[in-house]
């Protein structure tokens, strides 16, 4: 299952991005960002399914909400970042 990482700075920016997707109809799920793609250690993703991706851009960039990156994930691949 192919999933995607919004990396976020911090836990808030995480809850306020996670808050307006669910409020766009974007299923999504906060977690800690995995070392391997977290450059500071310390930030944040906000999760969301492949088929929902486009979606959850739309709402991004409508509401200029601030994100570090995207990546893409999956459980036999690992992470590599992708530009939206």
């Amino acid at each position: 299952m192919v999933y995607y990482l919004i990396m976020c700075r911090s836990l808030t920016y995480a809850q306020k991005l996670s808050h307006a997707l669910e409020q766009g109809g974007v299923s999504a799920q906060i977690l800690r960002s995995p070392t391997s793609i977290s450059p500071s250690g310390c930030s944040y993703s906000v999760k969301v399914s492949g088929h929902n991706l486009s979606r959850a851009l739309i709402i991004i960039n409508r509401l200029q909400l601030p994100h570090l990156g995207i990546f893409v994930g999956s459980s036999q691949d690992g992470y590599r970042e992708v530009e939206p």
